[in-house]
């Protein structure tokens, strides 16, 4: 794993090796405000050889979420609690991007019955008025379009009600303006750089997508129209941090309803990774197809399979610039440093794999094995237990 273990710098930041825990919600914060058992989850990840954590997709804003114990970054509680986190996991030798994610739609997993009970719910596009979080901040759920997406029911909700059309925002820069001031309080944080969340059917990738995305306006239609919010909402990023701006993108994935034909999908992320390319972005991460995340409806998969790095990766070349890729999803250690050994990509980024082994980076280094299972059952915590379980209880290999 010679090349996986060599610094590499992206933006005005230089990481220690090439291998990066991905955003992972763990529904673990005090109400909104990140604690104490948080700040133990993310020493353990640093500690144990990240050279880059990305935070859990942190909340730009009460109407984002319905979810109360998923962290935000809009009051001052927050952003404290999260320059506890920052300051100890640059002391551990890590270094950290904060997640900026606007928490639009519900999580489905219509094919796995684990997460079908297990309570993965958020608002927008699939969206309810009555979740807490939408009463609390007491504005309409916002959307692209009024369509709500196809699957699953909330549970925690009386009588487990189904989707409600969202309201079609007028004016997205209101939007947008959330995201920069979001990235004022990352950077007052201690955070090292902001990652906008483009994937996974949330709010920047219903915009993207022609089938959650049907404005007329000029944030719709062609696929210039469609990444304009994405484009725009990176400008405003990168007046606040430079060089250390990145974004997440999921071309291939039919998670929360979403999914284009595959020309379509190729116009669209092609178009925006070329304007990507000039805005000389920290790097881009491309989640690749995974099955479990590809819902099924009337018997199909949502999703339009593809090899995401094939396809995508060729735009973020040209003779003035080249983005650092990370991939993730599925990404084994021995595949990690065959992609980053040939160029293919500049580093990876894992999920699982950091929450069963804390110590994830020095195993692989060393060569010890992945010994640990994924507690499924608290990945999201649970009400009345101790939120350690399934969260910073995993054993250490032996050194």
């Amino acid at each position: 794993m010679s090349t996986l273990f060599t610094p590499l710098t992206l933006g005005s930041t230089t990481i220690s090796n090439r291998l990066g825990m991905s955003a992972l919600t763990r529904n673990r914060s005090t109400k909104t405000v990140p604690n104490d058992i948080m700040l133990k989850y993310y020493v353990q990840r640093a500690t144990g050889g990240a050279g880059l954590i990305v935070s859990e997709g942190v909340l730009i804003s009460r109407q984002g979420s319905e979810w109360p114990n998923a962290p935000g970054i809009w009051e001052k509680s927050q952003i404290d609690g999260w320059k506890k986190i920052t300051d100890a996991v640059h002391e551990a030798g890590s270094k950290m991007y904060a997640q900026l994610w606007h928490c639009t739609t519900l999580s489905p997993f219509l094919t796995s019955a684990f997460f079908r009970s297990n309570r993965l719910f958020k608002v927008g596009r699939i969206s309810h008025p009555d979740a807490p979080e939408q009463i609390a901040a007491g504005i309409p759920v916002y959307a692209p379009s009024a369509i709500s997406a196809r699957g699953g029911k909330f549970r925690f909700l009386p009588g487990a009600p189904g989707y409600v059309k969202p309201t079609e925002i007028e004016d997205p820069t209101i939007l947008i303006a959330q995201f920069k001031e979001a990235a004022i309080n990352a950077k007052a944080a201690g955070f090292d750089g902001v990652e906008l969340h483009g994937a996974n059917g949330y709010l920047v990738h219903q915009f993207l997508d022609s089938t959650s995305n049907q404005r007329t306006d000029k944030w719709g239609g062609s696929p210039e129209n469609r990444a304009r919010f994405a484009l725009e909402t990176l400008k405003v990023l990168i007046e606040v941090w430079g060089a250390d701006v990145a974004i997440k993108l999921s071309p291939a994935g039919g998670y929360n309803d979403m999914g284009m034909p595959l020309e379509d999908t190729i116009e669209t992320f092609g178009y925006l990774l070329r304007q990507v390319n000039k805005l000389g972005l920290a790097y881009v991460g491309f989640v690749r197809y995974l099955p479990y995340l590809d819902p099924e409806f009337d018997g199909k998969k949502r999703a339009t399979p593809h090899n995401v790095l094939a396809t995508f990766a060729p735009f973020l070349i040209s003779p003035t610039a080249k983005t650092p890729i990370f991939a993730n999803a599925g990404v084994t250690p021995p595949e990690a440093e065959s992609l980053v050994a040939s160029g293919t990509v500049a580093g990876v980024f894992n999920g699982l794999g950091w929450i069963a082994h804390p110590d994830l980076g020095k195993r692989v280094r060393e060569g010890k094995e992945l010994d640990n299972a994924p507690d499924f059952v608290r990945l999201y915590g649970a009400e009345g237990v101790d939120p350690a379980l399934g969260y910073t209880d995993y054993k250490e290999a032996v050194y």
